[in-house]
């Protein structure tokens, strides 16, 4: 009888799937317009009559206020409810899409797509923190694991979709699209995600120094360390990083002391695993989002290739990982997450050494298979470490650990985008300009050096996946 039991704990059972698929087109759509927008760059200066450099910050812009955004999903979900903060932070996104595609200058542009990552950055880990309490800790892997697919894909094929809505609608549909796609998943989700109810704390309030000090912490050591480089000390990114240190220090001892419930709780990273986790969370995004900036730079300077061209030739990157997620989800359920991970990291070093070597240019078909193991070992580290960041926490604690993954995510991603392209532009300039594909060789080894340093925090993760034996 108890094996029975068991079995029927471990099911996934078609209503708790729909829900994942519901709350999963949110986060697509998230993840998805974190890349979608680098190929239209240059459409949209020529559009509106501005500059490519000051159109770039409806990228960075949009990745600042999901760092800005996210702490805030988990007082927001103990107050209000998730389905309501879910279904809130969808609607505006929406909105903001819509006004992001009728901008009409640079500045217009770039206030709508601030106001787009607010929704972005909650309607993530809101969605995330709601399927891990309804799956529950026998179940999350797995789970996990099949709607994770659309999720990490969708940065990976944001430069081809891209590149196809602006050859061949214009770049103004990089946002209206998810207009659609939006207004589908609220009319689903207004009748598949089940309704608030115990889970909702309305007696509690909101921390309000800690909702001074964090986000503005975040938001401006993400705008230091997102500008470009230029070859010198720029004292507007020095004020900004000292700033951010020291307003994020400032929230530490803050969160620390204080008796209420944090904005971001700390004491999470009292627990090994979730630490663990964590450190892997913000590594993975350094890895991600900074590939996403590299590898199309990489085939539009140094393979002579244009936008589309080099989007498509992300593919298999964004193949490899729908193929081995649902996989990696179960194989974590089993065995736990520190093997799946190793071999994920492993599979994702390999995958970038031939983009280190210098000499003759590799053959095309040479860099699909190294994209598509890329892909493989990207996809295969996502499940166990989103399971481990859950398993290690009490199923109250879900949105309050969801929401510290987000920002770790983020911030990983700006911290890593940053780095490699100070190191590509230092390559790019020293002794007189080094010639291309040495310079992007130089600076796929720091990437390859970051894969190699994540296996440490992997090799620590737990041999067995809780509630086995």
């Amino acid at each position: 009888m108890s094996t029975l039991t068991a079995q029927e704990q471990d099911r996934l059972d078609p209503a708790l799937v729909r829900l994942g698929a519901v709350l999963v087109l949110g986060a697509v759509l998230a993840q998805l317009d974190t890349t979608i927008v680098g190929v239209g760059m240059g459409a949209m200066a020529d559009g509106l009559g501005t500059t490519v450099t000051t159109v770039q910050w409806v990228s960075t812009g949009y990745l600042l206020t999901v760092a800005f955004a996210a702490p805030l999903s988990g007082w927001l979900h103990k107050r209000y409810g998730g389905k309501r903060v879910w279904l809130g932070s969808v609607a505006l996104f929406i909105a903001a899409s819509a006004l992001c595609g009728l901008a009409w200058s640079g500045p217009s542009l770039i206030a709508f797509r601030l106001l787009q990552g607010i929704g972005g950055g909650l309607m993530q880990p809101v969605g995330q923190a709601l399927v891990a309490r309804h799956a529950g800790p026998r179940r999350i892997g797995r789970l996990i694991g099949v709607i994770t697919v659309p999720v990490s894909v969708a940065p990976i094929l944001g430069p081809v979709v891209g590149g196809l809505i602006v050859q061949g609608a214009g770049w103004r549909w990089l946002f209206l699209v998810n207009v659609p796609v939006g207004l589908l998943a609220l009319l689903l989700a207004a009748r598949i995600v089940p309704a608030d109810g115990a889970e909702r704390d309305t007696a509690v309030r909101p921390d309000v120094l800690g909702l001074t000090l964090l986000p503005t912490g975040l938001a401006a050591l993400v705008y230091g360390l997102a500008q470009p480089g230029t070859g010198g000390w720029d004292p507007v990114r020095a004020v900004a990083l000292a700033a951010g240190c020291a307003l994020l220090a400032g929230y530490a001892a803050h969160a620390l002391r204080t008796t209420r419930t944090p904005l971001l709780d700390l004491r999470l990273f009292a627990g090994r695993g979730f630490t663990l986790a964590g450190i892997n969370t913000f590594l993975l995004g350094a890895a991600l989002y900074s590939s996403m900036m590299l590898l199309p730079l990489y085939f539009t300077q140094v393979r002579g290739m244009d936008p589309l061209h080099a989007g498509l030739l992300l593919a298999p990157q964004a193949l490899g990982s729908a193929v081995i997620t649902p996989l990696a989800g179960r194989l974590t359920d089993r065995h736990g997450p520190r093997n799946v991970v190793l071999a994920g990291i492993g599979l994702t070093v390999l995958g970038t050494v031939p983009f280190v070597l210098t000499g003759d240019p590799l053959p095309e078909a040479l860099l699909i298979a190294a994209l598509f193991l890329r892909g493989v070992g990207l996809g295969a580290v996502v499940p166990p470490n989103v399971a481990a960041t859950y398993t290690s926490v009490d199923r109250s604690q879900a949105p309050a650990a969801t929401s510290a993954r987000t920002v770790l995510n983020r911030v990983g991603g700006s911290v890593g985008t940053a780095v490699l392209a100070v190191i590509l532009q230092n390559a790019l300039a020293g002794g007189g300009g080094a010639e291309p594909q040495t310079a992007y060789a130089h600076t796929f080894g720091w990437a390859l050096a970051f894969g190699v340093l994540t296996l440490v925090p992997a090799a620590l993760y737990p041999r067995r996946a809780p509630g086995r034996s």
